[in-house]
């Protein structure tokens, strides 16, 4: 295991942690076609473009108390709606995209000056993946563990280069992490409805951009574990073989990331800051588009994975988990919902026993594998038969819910 529960000290700091969130979204137009006005939030701190001028960004701080994080993505999102409420145009509430006519209505993110090679490089995923598929907006998790952790858990190990340590710790977390990741999927996948402009039906999937028509490389990364060098090493042979333009290209469930801009150099120099799980859906149920409860259940997920015996994560497991994550987006697979039932009943075990403040956390989650209750079923019988529709309701609702200022 990597971090002792019963050692007083690591006990007494194993809770701490810091998360941060980014979430994509797109600007449309009160029709619900996609807006075609420059992207209106220049040189903004916590918002930006990401693949498309229509694409926003939103990118929160980072926080240690996760209602804390939801409460600023609600004051992002009111000045955001604020500033689309003047132009005429709404911010979509959901990860699928709206009725699309051409690839003529996206256009790529506009930098310039010393940001424009950002330009050109989407302009390469456009052309290698298609500019469609670049709509399906996600959001990304950041998670890393207090440094009073780490450093309590240094003292109390055989190693004596702090820095070495915690590239392990991340490096264990992210193979542990990547092969639960269906789980986050099936727990939280939430766009089972789409348009036919997107290119597949409405309930084949609970969530498309996870699926095996999602957002994946055309290949399934192997990567190693062994250690921060092999780990870089494994990335930088994918772009010395052409395979990946940057490691920015790398699509995988979770990335290990340094502080400030990730690069590999970054990640050498500096080390791993925290990882970032991808694979969680815009929840059109929330206005922020993610319940705090499944943020806290992340933590809980990782406290769970952190205590379990350490094992290799080779080239199978690596090619099962991504298998099993696309298995875990396809709408309704039973079998994915009795491997989650026992999963969740391990982890409610160790909840019991270790945390039992914060068994509403788990309970929470195995409330959704009543028949019905899951975001992705809840999701299609709300929207299903009028996705258009009451999206754009549901956009107007958060617009004026949220307030202006």
């Amino acid at each position: 295991m990597l971090f002792d529960l019963e050692n007083a000290s690591i006990k007494k700091y194993i809770t701490q942690a810091e998360s941060g969130i980014e979430r994509e979204g797109l600007r449309v137009n009160s029709d619900g076609t996609l807006a075609q006005t420059p992207h209106p939030f220049e040189n903004q701190k916590n918002i930006d473009r990401d693949f498309c001028e229509n694409q926003i960004e939103i990118i929160g701080d980072v926080f240690t108390d996760p209602q804390k994080l939801n409460d600023q993505l609600l004051e992002l999102q009111r000045y955001i709606n604020t500033r689309l409420r003047e132009n005429g145009e709404l911010l979509w509430p959901f990860s699928n995209p709206p009725r699309i006519s051409g690839e003529n209505e996206i256009p790529v993110a506009q930098y310039s000056g010393s940001l424009q090679s950002k330009s050109v490089y989407r302009q390469y995923l456009a052309q290698k993946y298609g500019k469609i598929k670049m709509l399906f907006s996600g959001i990304h998790l950041n998670f890393s563990f207090s440094d009073l952790l780490m450093r309590a858990a240094f003292e109390q190990s055989e190693e004596n280069d702090y820095i070495r340590f915690r590239n392990y710790i991340y490096l264990r977390l992210a193979s542990g992490l990547t092969q639960h990741a269906w789980l986050v999927v099936y727990l939280t996948a939430a766009s089972p409805v789409s348009d036919e402009t997107a290119g597949t039906e409405s309930n084949l999937y609970s969530s498309i951009r996870c699926s095996d028509k999602g957002y994946w490389n055309h290949f399934v990364p192997l990567l190693d574990y062994s250690g921060l060098e092999s780990y870089i090493g494994s990335i930088q042979k994918y772009i010395d073989d052409g395979n990946l333009r940057s490691v920015s290209e790398l699509y995988y469930p979770v990335r290990l990331k340094p502080r400030g801009a990730n690069s590999l150099e970054a990640l050498a120099e500096n080390g791993i800051n925290h990882i970032e799980l991808r694979v969680l859906d815009v929840n059109p149920l929330s206005p922020t588009g993610i319940f705090v409860e499944d943020i806290r259940f992340i933590h809980l997920l990782i406290l769970y994975l952190v205590s379990q015996p350490e094992r290799d994560f080779t080239e199978t497991d690596q090619i099962k988990a991504v298998r099993n994550i696309k298995e875990a987006a396809v709408f309704g697979n039973e079998e994915i919902r009795q491997r989650a039932k026992l999963v969740l009943l391990d982890i409610q075990r160790f909840t019991s026993k270790h945390f039992p403040e914060f068994i509403d956390v788990i309970n929470y989650q195995l409330e959704k594998l009543k028949p019905g209750n899951s975001y992705a079923e809840i999701i299609s019988e709300r929207f299903g038969d009028a996705y258009m529709e009451k999206g754009l309701e549901l956009a107007r609702e958060y617009q004026r819910s949220v307030g202006y200022v």
